[in-house]
């Protein structure tokens, strides 16, 4: 288990992949996010009932801009903790594939609530993905601390996500 301060080191990724693994699909998920809200926030997601609680608009892009590069550290440091041998290594994987699901998720979530307007599948789509965020904390623990840290206001921001959803459901 490697120490909360300790940058991963001895990877069996050579040091540009695992570079690449952390940012491509990270960079990947934020231009879906941003390709499916831009049209959107100006037209159909302004014209929503919106709780008292939600943010401005201008905050969304600052806190997912933060978030995504936390992400992208946080699989970095994952994919540099990947055991060489021993039976840690299947739950690695684990920590891995909950990690790359919850990009899905996190991924899928945009176009379902701003180009489908489909706020109650987005409702369904957010919780799943605070779960996985969640479950990705736990799984990566075991082989990161900091990098589940790292994941910590993530799964924070997705709770109120979830909750802003489930709010902008119930007003419209």
């Amino acid at each position: 288990m490697r120490a909360a301060t300790q940058v991963p080191e001895g990877s069996a990724l050579p040091p540009w992949l695992r570079l690449a693994a952390a940012i491509v699909p990270v960079v990947i998920t934020a231009a879906i996010g941003s390709a499916a809200t831009q049209a959107e926030i100006p037209g159909w997601y302004a014209s929503l009932n919106k709780p008292s609680f939600n943010p401005p608009n201008w905050l969304f892009p600052v806190a997912w801009t933060v978030l995504y590069t936390m992400i992208a550290v946080a699989l970095w440091r994952l994919l540099g903790a990947m055991p060489r041998t021993g039976p840690s290594r299947e739950g690695w994987w684990l920590a891995l594939a909950a990690f790359l699901v919850q990009l899905v998720l996190n991924a899928a979530w945009t176009p379902v609530f701003f180009t489908a307007h489909a706020i109650g599948s987005g409702l369904i789509v957010v919780a799943m993905l605070l779960v996985m965020v969640l479950w990705s904390i736990r799984l990566t623990w075991r082989f990161d601390q900091a990098a589940a840290w790292l994941l910590v206001p993530y799964a924070a921001w997705v709770a109120f996500a979830t909750l802003l959803n489930a709010a902008i459901l119930r007003l419209n």
